[in-house]
């Protein structure tokens, strides 16, 4: 993915993110943390999976989903990869 897609912090709450990128038409988000620093990505798909998750409620912080279920192997650190 590209790192110059939009950037939004990942204290960000999971609904807000999804309106973000469908305001801006995209299909992912690249996360900072309070420095402004990348710490990773997600996509559209990744966020609808898991706002449907049974550990979802509209409080979920983009950090609380990146430290979740949904942790990513063999991809850059931070970046989300859907289990199963």
């Amino acid at each position: 993915m590209d790192a110059s897609g939009p950037r939004v912090g990942d204290d960000m709450t999971v609904e807000v993110a999804l309106s973000v990128m469908a305001g801006a038409r995209v299909e992912y988000l690249v996360l900072c943390d309070g420095d402004d620093q990348s710490t990773g990505s997600v996509t559209l798909a990744e966020l609808v999976a898991h706002r449907g998750s049974s550990t979802y409620t509209d409080r979920t912080r983009l950090r609380d989903v990146l430290d979740g279920p949904f942790v990513s192997h063999g991809r850059t650190p931070g970046v989300l990869a859907l289990s199963g």
